[in-house]
């Protein structure tokens, strides 16, 4: 089993508030898991008894609309902790999440995240960092929802993919997606997304290969984001 004393993934998020001693203390009481792509890590409505911490692998945060249809909301990657605000309001969680690759994390009981808050103010402070962080993305989301278009949309949905997840050696971005969670991230239906990628494509605004997507024309999106 990992120690979290020399896991470099605790820099990433509250965790690298915790001293020596509860690092020490948390290797013994975590449990480390692996999810196969595809896993359903928890779902809507689940109660959760602790945390995951995600060591590598990215998963989707997603939610049934009321036609029944998936809605990404957000994505969770190397380093981002799962589940901390339903354990802690102790209320079952409002999204599924499931695996997009493989990926391995690790589960601290709810016991020892609450003993973690109650003993250690900056880890406290850390977390609800976190928690402002989230929300502020939530409201951005929401807004970009209710006042853009499907095609400035689009267009900022594969500028913030970008930003999150970076470029891999060809500069394509280094996340694959289908046309449908595509469709899923932007609200839209997915023969719209497949048109709308089709003349970026057209326009040299960016380049398709499969489910790979790589930015050609950066400025162009970002205008298109916004507007113009």
């Amino acid at each position: 089993m990992g120690n979290c004393q020399q896991c470099l993934i605790k820099t990433f998020n509250s965790f690298c508030s915790l001293l020596p001693e509860e690092l020490a203390h948390l290797s013994e009481q975590k449990t480390e898991k692996t999810f196969k792509k595809g896993d359903v890590i928890f779902e809507e409505g689940n109660a959760l008894h602790g945390v995951y911490c995600v060591k590598n692998g990215i998963c989707k945060l997603s939610k049934l609309n009321s036609n029944g249809k998936e809605q990404i909301i957000r994505f969770i990657k190397d380093g981002d902790v799962l589940g901390y605000r339903s354990v802690i309001a102790n209320e079952p969680v409002s999204l599924t999440v499931t695996a997009l690759e493989d990926m391995n994390a690790c589960y601290i009981p709810k016991k020892e995240l609450f003993n973690l808050l109650d003993k250690n103010p900056k880890f406290t402070f850390d977390l609800l960092k976190t928690a402002c962080t989230d929300l502020k993305d939530a409201n951005m989301h929401i807004s970009s929802m209710g006042q853009k278009n499907v095609r400035q949309r689009l267009a900022e949905t594969i500028l913030f993919l970008k930003e999150t997840f970076n470029t891999n050696e060809d500069d394509y971005i280094a996340i694959l997606l289908t046309r449908e969670e595509i469709a899923s991230i932007v609200g839209t239906a997915t023969e719209s997304a497949i048109r709308l990628l089709s003349e970026f494509k057209k326009e040299n605004i960016i380049s398709l290969k499969g489910k790979s997507i790589k930015i050609l024309n950066l400025e162009k999106l970002k205008q298109i984001s916004e507007g113009f």
